[in-house]
């Protein structure tokens, strides 16, 4: 459990960091009270977490007889994510950087423009809607669920538990400390990084399998 709780703790942590959700929320933070936007933004988080390791559950246990074939597609993802990140990270220029920002801010308008009111629960609402939308599909949802299929089912708590405490820092990060740290994030170094992790993690996913661990 132990493994399967460091993987998905820092996997998650290093790919959120800098990400559009984490811009959603330091925007979000700006406008309301940080109060309000941490627990939006950690539930949807949260829930997010929770339907990919089950998607992840349901793979591995459509797989069961052809689990060999599961954990070297979550080998070759790993390690192909993190070539993608490295190219990704490589390329990135300022321009690139700034044009997320711009993204997560035309997203907060957008809601801003299509209603949610603003009292407690409106706020609330907006912040889970929006980390939501932007989390679907995200490298780190993908990342979830194959940490989850990849690990026989046997390690949900601990991929779990991981990805939300994850996200949880980062949601924390954003909300605190966003207002001081946006501008000095790097997306361009926290990519490379995480391009770097993945291929760790994929080679160490690779040893495993091959000594049977």
């Amino acid at each position: 459990m132990l493994t399967a709780f460091t993987a998905s703790l820092l996997l998650i942590t290093i790919s959120e960091l800098g990400d559009k959700t984490f811009f959603i929320a330091v925007i979000l933070s700006m406008q309301h009270p940080r109060k309000l936007v941490f627990p939006g933004v950690t539930l949807a988080l949260m829930a997010m977490t929770i339907l990919s390791v089950m998607f992840g559950q349901i793979l591995s246990s459509i797989a069961q007889n052809s689990q060999i074939y599961v954990h070297y597609g979550e080998i070759v993802l790993f390690i192909a994510f993190g070539l993608k990140l490295l190219y990704d990270g490589w390329k990135m220029t300022p321009v690139h950087e700034q044009g997320v920002i711009e993204e997560a801010r035309e997203e907060v308008e957008k809601a801003k423009i299509n209603n949610q009111s603003e009292n407690v629960w409106g706020i609330l609402l907006k912040s889970f809607v929006l980390t939501f939308i932007a989390e679907w599909g995200d490298r780190t949802q993908i990342t979830t669920i194959a940490l989850a299929a990849g690990n026989n089912g046997n390690n949900a708590i601990g991929v779990t538990g991981g990805a939300i405490l994850g996200h949880a820092i980062c949601a924390l990060i954003a909300v605190i400390g966003g207002r001081v740290i946006a501008g000095k994030i790097s997306e361009k170094q926290v990519t490379l990084i995480g391009g770097i992790l993945f291929i760790i993690f994929g080679v160490v996913a690779a040893i495993g399998l091959k000594t049977g661990g």
